[in-house]
């Protein structure tokens, strides 16, 4: 079993038809996209990373990235979207793998932090992949003329981070109980 990256439009055919099977069982739509389009905006440069065994896509998700203004910083931002483990391999530990390896991917591309939103019920999963919950705080997605906060009413999310340079840990604490604006655009209303 091997962790496989990719920028989005580079997924090779075969193994993207498998994330796009994977991703319209967990968030089903009618009629589903096309299997060959893009599902994020390509200017938050998505990498998909996939877990793979013999060919087949055992967990998918994607990273992605763009600055973030807050405290009087720009930082280096990235955050997880469209997290996904194939549901008749749930529960052996798949998905944590490939969470965790995505944290450290983004160490590795020099990200200042991740951060991005879960449902609460997914928080120790998170927690348990190297994430740190960010108590009250809340994500603001969407656009400044259309925002798409994530404390909206009907949304039971929580913010989870992880902070990999010298800057973002010394600045960590600003984050904690704060409304961030993230605006990652129209497409990814909230990543």
């Amino acid at each position: 079993m091997q962790v496989e990256s990719y920028p989005e439009a580079a997924v090779p055919a075969g193994l993207r038809a498998q994330v796009h099977e994977l991703q319209n069982q967990a968030w089903p739509s009618d009629p589903p996209p096309p299997a060959h389009a893009p599902v994020h905006d390509p200017a938050l440069h998505p990498l998909s990373m996939l877990l793979v065994d013999e060919g087949l896509v055992v967990a998918a998700l994607d990273v992605l990235r763009k600055p973030l203004e807050h405290s009087g910083t720009t930082f280096r931002a990235g955050g997880l979207s469209t997290v996904v483990t194939r549901e008749t391999l749930r529960g052996r530990g798949y998905g944590h793998q490939l969470v965790a390896a995505a944290r450290d991917v983004m160490a590795d591309l020099r990200l200042d932090l991740g951060l991005f939103t879960c449902d609460r019920a997914l928080q120790p999963f998170y927690e348990s992949a190297g994430w740190q919950h960010l108590a009250g705080t809340v994500l603001i997605g969407g656009t400044p003329d259309d925002p798409f906060p994530s404390d909206q009413p009907g949304f039971d999310k929580v913010t989870l981070a992880a902070f990999f340079t010298p800057t973002a840990r010394q600045l960590a604490p600003t984050f904690h109980n704060a409304r961030i604006g993230l605006y990652p655009g129209s497409i990814d209303k909230l990543w």
